[in-house]
């Protein structure tokens, strides 16, 4: 499908689920490279990063754990500039390596939210891992230690990203059409 229309809109398709498949064995290959050894726990950030993180812990040769954590700050199309901790998590990370896994960062507010948060806790290093990243609308104070994909400022949705609760299900990742 080269377009699909939820809720009355139009999607283009931008990344395929061929592209996704090989982007995310990369990421997991460097990942097992550049964490072999260490004390790692991987985050997920639901709902989004669900079906990436299942894909890219797959793919995970690490001796490690995963854990998520559930947090907010989306209504329909736009950010609401606040993060509301849906469902927290309680897992041991003093000293540990966290790898937080991202479907989508932009602002980085949230981000910035999470490392504040486990760095409280003891982190040892936190990583970032998302699958994409848009640049352009980036403002967070952390490094993005691994990206997918680099976007522009599109709202998209599929492979885990929503609109309205729906279209998570899609394989591949579709950008909002110009209306």
């Amino acid at each position: 499908m080269n377009q699909v229309t939820v809720r009355g809109r139009r999607f283009i398709k931008s990344i395929g689920e061929k592209e996704i498949e090989e982007r995310v064995s990369e990421l997991a290959t460097s990942l097992n490279r550049d964490l072999e050894g260490e004390d790692v726990l991987f985050l997920g950030i639901l709902n989004g990063s669900f079906i990436f993180l299942a894909d890219l812990y797959r793919e995970i040769d690490l001796e490690s754990d995963i854990s998520f954590l559930k947090l907010s700050s989306y209504e329909g199309l736009t950010s609401t500039g606040k993060i509301k901790e849906l469902i927290g998590f309680d897992e041991m990370v003093e000293g540990r390596t966290v790898v937080v896994v991202e479907d989508i960062i932009d602002t980085g507010r949230t981000l910035n939210k999470i490392i504040e948060d486990l760095k409280k806790k003891g982190a040892g290093r936190v990583v970032i891992v998302t699958l994409l990243y848009k640049p352009e609308a980036y403002h967070g104070a952390h490094r993005i230690d691994y990206a997918g994909f680099e976007i522009p400022n599109d709202f998209v949705i599929g492979y885990g990203l929503d609109y309205d609760g729906l279209a998570r299900n899609l394989r591949s990742i579709y950008r909002l059409a110009e209306e």
